[in-house]
């Protein structure tokens, strides 16, 4: 069992208690949580920012081997800890303990992926084209490169997945395993959990043998602390799971400073969905009913929630309407995560329910941090001609756009901007006829649904979790997935070498047994 001190770790050491008070709030009750916790101080920071520029040059250069050692000793604490994580994260986000035990354990598969590809070492991308002194008119040089870790990383924990996406996420487990020391910015919305995560990362560093800077967690607000942390000059890069607001302002600060790096913020998005005719027509009710769970999963607090709906107008779409409504309208309120995202939640379906052309089925949205299901409809006309109703509403509500034809459709989704999902319920057979509307999708997400619900995230090699802005801040990234460890590293090119000096994944030998790109071609020798 481990006790919560309600400080930062700076490494090795826990913080001091001189910096702001706050507590954890039970979004369920109102019940203030124990204990109180602090404010990491300007020092802190400094500190943690100091401790992990002196513990890269030995990170960066250690095996993928005890990368990954250190990642799988992570996970196994976290599961000798899961009871008390089950326990902490209902009080603090309302989410049942169900999906707690599940989160953890997708927390733990990510820790445990990014050790297998630490591990293996094939991300690193190795490349080797051999000299030629003889070739006229000009000597070609011997050039070796990999991705090599950039530097210390700030990830910023998230509000929706304790645990998966803050400070054992995929985020983290991405850095420390392209050997990147971490200073995680704890959500002040579940300090507890963060903590206990936290704890047990430290443990492990100090198991394994690491310098202390490998790791630290640092609680505050974003807009000094986390400022702080992302303008240090010994900070090379961020990961941000949260809103577009949040995530721009960390982008700014970034851009302004004197040597600028990269924001990778995931920010959201309206995941739409289109419906051709041939599948509303014969999966009417199927789909109302996967929908109205979809949109309300977890209280609709998921960023791959299908918040926009195109089809074209029909008797279908009707019959489709009237079974979504009475769907939704059987789900019990739900408790969202903290009073300031029920705020929002509820702000948002008011300013979208007064826009013109909105016809508002379900607007009751419940009072507090309780959250009913919205439903919205509206026309293309007034969608393409109204940006606030373009504008994410975090939670369970849905706006459904009627075209009244191919051509009024195709506009309504050339109107979306950069999405993380994007997703087709069509025959086979009609999307002949709609040459432009795959392009159109493909070109603003970054995953194309051929049927099914977006939300759910599979953990995988092939996943990419991240879209065009203002999905994310980079659409050539992932924030789940092994293709996120690219995140936190760059490559680099060694000219004529002496063989002794090369990393080990570019020597002759080939000693880790990689497959490399040989003078153009795929090899293990």
């Amino acid at each position: 069992m481990i006790e919560l001190q309600g400080r930062s770790l700076i490494g090795a050491q826990t913080g001091t208690a001189s910096g702001a008070e706050f507590h954890a709030l039970n979004p369920a009750t109102g019940e203030r949580l124990q204990p109180a916790f602090r404010c990491a101080t300007q020092q802190e920071v400094d500190a943690a920012a100091n401790l992990a520029e002196q513990a890269f040059s030995s990170f960066a250069s250690s095996s993928g081997q005890t990368r990954a050692a250190l990642l799988r000793r992570i996970a196994t604490g976290l599961e000798g800890i899961a009871d008390q994580l089950a326990e902490r994260m209902p009080q603090e986000t309302g989410l049942p303990e169900a999906r707690a035990r599940g989160e953890l354990g997708r927390t733990c598969l990510q820790l445990r992926l990014f050790a297998d590809l630490a591990e293996q070492g094939h991300w690193v991308d190795a490349r080797i084209d051999r000299a030629d002194p003889q070739r006229q008119p000009l000597p070609k040089p011997d050039l070796r490169s990999m991705w090599q870790p950039l530097g210390p990383v700030v990830v910023f924990g998230a509000s929706n997945f304790p645990l998966a996406f803050s400070v054992a996420g995929g985020d983290t487990a991405a850095a420390l395993a392209a050997g990147c020391p971490v200073i995680v910015k704890a959500h002040s919305a579940h300090p507890g959990v963060s903590e206990l995560v936290g704890r047990v990362v430290q443990a492990a560093v100090q198991a394994e043998g690491l310098p202390e800077g490998v790791f630290s967690l640092i609680f505050g607000d974003g807009s000094t602390v986390g400022s702080a942390l992302v303008k240090h000059p010994h900070v090379k890069a961020v990961g941000f799971t949260g809103s577009y607001s949040g995530g721009k302002a960390l982008m700014d600060i970034a851009a302004a400073r004197p040597q600028p790096i990269p924001v990778y913020a995931e920010m959201g998005s309206l995941n739409p969905m289109v419906m051709l005719p041939g599948a509303l027509d014969t999966q009417t009710e199927a789909l109302a009913k996967g929908l109205a769970a979809s949109v309300t999963m977890g209280t609709g607090q998921f960023c791959t929630c299908p918040s926009v709906i195109l089809a074209i107008d029909s008797p279908a779409l009707d019959r489709f309407l009237t079974t979504l409504e009475a769907a939704l309208s059987d789900i019990q309120p739900g408790v969202m995560l903290n009073p300031g995202i029920a705020r929002a939640y509820h702000a948002g379906i008011r300013i979208q329910g007064a826009q013109q052309g909105i016809d508002a089925r379900l607007s009751e949205t419940g009072e507090g941090c309780k959250a009913r299901p919205a439903l919205m409809v509206t026309d293309a006309a007034h969608w393409c001609g109204q940006p606030l109703l373009r504008d994410e509403v975090f939670g369970p509500s849905t706006l459904v756009i009627r075209c009244p034809d191919q051509a009024s459709l195709l506009d309504a989704v050339s109107a979306l901007e950069g999405q993380l999902t994007a997703t087709l319920h069509a025959t086979e057979s009609e999307l002949a006829n709609w040459p432009e509307l795959v392009q159109s999708l493909r070109r603003k997400s970054g995953r194309l649904l051929f049927g099914g619900f977006p939300t759910g995230v599979e953990v995988s090699h092939a996943m990419v979790h991240g879209g065009p802005f203002p999905a994310s801040s980079d659409g050539r990234s992932t924030s789940v997935g092994t293709m996120a460890i690219h995140r936190f590293a760059r490559p680099v090119c060694y000219q004529n070498f002496p063989a002794a000096l090369l990393p080990t994944a570019l020597q002759d030998g080939n000693p880790l047994k990689l497959w490399r790109l040989i003078d153009g071609q795929l090899s293990q020798q």
